[in-house]
Order: structure tokens, then C-alpha cells, then sequence
């Protein structure tokens, strides 16, 4: 597909902190599926964004880290990219991590289209890890972030012991259902590596920056 008739603008937007032992070559084949996607033939030449005031995808090899502010042009298709990318980097990874991607609809104007109209606007929110554990603690605490930031419009932080503590308990239950599964052959309901989440609200999200 060329990338001037592409429906989305495809925005990923994280950060990983890996293993130490982990070199450029794994990391190259760990975001392969991305920067192919993107007709490149190597993540040298796939790295940059298809905005030149993103940075891009960057590693950073003596923090071991990271780094994606990336945008390319595509389909749906592109999620396929997206479930083989966190495989690999579960394997790669040394703690949990939240990856953002999100899709922008090229062909929706806000200030052209009529008050009927509707974006394809997509947000996605995926988890990388070494172990469930690691995954389900990132996603406990970004829902305390959430959940928080929220309530303190109506009542102060203080106040807010008791929401996080029930958080943490069906985050415990989660994980201990997780735990009893695997133990008798079962499969995981418990959130995968790849697992992601789709994000509601009215509005389109401003494009990550950093």
C-alpha cells in the first residue's frame, strides 16, 4: 500500500528498559515486523518517523533503554505488527512496560467534517514484560495514576487509600486466577504481553512530541 493513500497515520509511543545482556541486533529483530511494515530493510533505516520532529525509534545502549516516538503510515493490518513486536519483546525486556499506539483517521477533518461525522480514531494501550507479574504491575499502577488523578477533582489524595487498596485486591485476584490456571494446564484469562486495551473519550488525542 502506498503510504500516500494509507486511512491512519500510526502513532507508537513508549519507552522499555531492557536486559543488559541485550544488543542491537535482538532489538533489530524484535521491531522487525515495524520498520518492514514501513518498506525499510533494516531498523537503521526504519528508525526514523514519518514526522522528521519525532525522534524516531532510538536505543539507547548504556541505560539499555528503549525508546519509541514513531509514526508511519498504514492499515489495520499494522495490529498484526503490533502482537508479533510484544512477543519479542518480552523476551528482551527487564521490567514492565506501557506501550501507546494510536491510530489517526487521514481522511477526518474536525473542522470540515459535519457534527454527524466520525473519526476511525483508534487508541491502544499495550503491555510488555518479563512476566506476567511485571505486566499486571504496570497496568495497577497506571490505573491508580488514572483513577486517582481523577477523584482528586472531587476529594483529596489522603481521602483515597481505600479505592487504591480494593485496585490492589482485584489485582491480586487477577493474578492469583493467573497463577491457578497455569498450574493446571490451563490457559492464561490473566492479561498477556500483548494484551491492549482500547481507549474511549470524545475527542482526538494530540500527538505525542518528546
Amino acid at each position: 500500500m502506498s503510504s500516500y493513500n494509507a486511512p491512519f497515520e500510526i502513532h507508537v509511543h513508549g519507552q522499555v528498559q531492557l536486559r543488559a545482556d541485550v544488543g542491537f541486533e535482538q532489538i533489530q529483530d524484535a521491531l522487525k515486523p515495524l520498520w518492514k511494515y514501513a518498506g525499510a530493510r533494516s531498523l537503521t533505516d526504519g528508525a526514523a518517523s514519518a514526522y522528521e520532529e519525532e525522534p524516531g525509534i532510538k536505543f539507547d545502549p548504556h541505560e539499555h533503554v528503549l525508546q519509541m516516538c514513531w509514526t508511519v503510515r498504514g492499515d489495520d493490518d499494522f495490529r498484526q505488527c503490533l502482537d508479533e513486536m510484544c512477543m519479542s519483546l518480552n523476551e528482551l525486556s527487564e521490567q514492565g512496560a506501557a506501550i501507546e499506539v494510536t491510530f489517526y483517521d487521514t481522511d477526518f477533518d474536525e473542522e470540515e467534517e459535519e457534527g454527524s461525522a466520525e473519526s476511525r480514531d483508534d487508541f491502544i494501550m499495550l503491555f510488555v514484560g518479563p512476566t506476567p507479574a511485571d505486566i499486571m504491575q504496570v497496568q495497577r499502577d497506571l490505573l491508580v495514576q488514572d483513577v486517582v488523578n481523577m477523584m482528586e477533582r472531587h476529594f483529596d489524595g489522603a481521602e483515597l487509600g481505600g479505592v487504591v487498596s480494593e485496585i490492589d485486591k482485584l489485582f491480586s485476584q487477577r493474578f492469583d486466577a493467573l497463577v491457578n490456571s497455569l498450574e493446571i494446564g490451563k490457559p492464561p484469562r490473566g492479561p498477556g504481553g500483548s494484551s491492549g486495551g482500547h481507549g474511549g473519550g470524545s475527542g482526538r488525542r494530540p500527538r505525542h512530541l518528546h
